[in-house]
């Protein structure tokens, strides 16, 4: 639960994300989804109930909780004055690691993320499809075992889009649990085995998406049903 003086933006969510699941979490805007990330990854201190992060209780276990969560937030938030490879490394720092092996895991992202020849420019002079390559890969800098997705594909064109989908299934296939935020019904229906939707702080449905869109049901129907004023 999270309130702000008499106004209750989280209000009661409780879910479970199974290890190595890719997990849709949808509402409309002002649901809660941000402000519940935000609890998630510590930025804000809820005003009851408990959050565990493989085990750990994101409260008084915050450094082993925090470790494990690699975070690819909505708005862009990097240091204009780093280059692309100094944003990584820079990053790593905040969870203790250094040295020759994360320059070599900062050349490895930029690489697998399309980005190795910009990797000496400051991120102002890089496109906004980059940025979000870039995002992703600082998310992933330090080995997490979740990954959160906060709109990750927001304002890139439908090439990037694709492309960024099937790096976010490779992630998953290959163990990396995945906690996905996103306008784009399709992109969730697409990528997110079960689904969970939210309205003014609270769950209104969560089942796997399969159940979602029965009978023929697309999932934006299914959305505007369980989310419509």
């Amino acid at each position: 639960m999270k309130r702000y003086g008499s106004f209750t933006a989280v209000d009661g969510i409780s879910l479970r994300v199974r290890v190595g699941e890719f997990f849709g979490f949808l509402g409309p805007n002002g649901a809660g989804k941000t402000t519940s990330i935000n609890a998630i990854v510590g930025l804000a201190r809820t005003s009851g109930g408990a959050i565990r992060i493989f085990g750990h209780d994101n409260r008084t276990q915050w450094r082993q909780a925090r470790r494990l969560i690699g975070l690819s937030p909505q708005e862009y938030n990097f240091d204009r004055y780093l280059s692309l490879r100094d944003v990584l490394i820079f990053a790593a720092g905040y969870y203790g690691l250094h040295g020759k092996a994360i320059a070599e895991r900062a050349d490895m992202l930029l690489e697998r993320f399309g980005l190795s020849a910009h990797a000496h420019l400051e991120y102002t002079k890089i496109s906004g499809g980059q940025k979000r390559r870039l995002s992703l890969a600082r998310a992933l800098i330090h080995q997490p075992s979740l990954l959160i997705l906060d709109e990750p594909t927001a304002g890139v064109d439908v090439e990037l889009r694709l492309e960024l989908w099937e790096w976010l299934r490779k992630l998953n296939a290959d163990g990396l649990t995945v906690f996905l935020t996103t306008h784009y019904l399709e992109e969730a229906e697409q990528l997110c085995r079960r689904i969970a939707i939210v309205r003014d702080g609270r769950i209104v449905t969560e089942k796997p998406t399969e159940e979602l869109v029965a009978d023929g049901a697309s999932l934006q129907d299914v959305f505007l049903e369980l989310t419509r004023s």
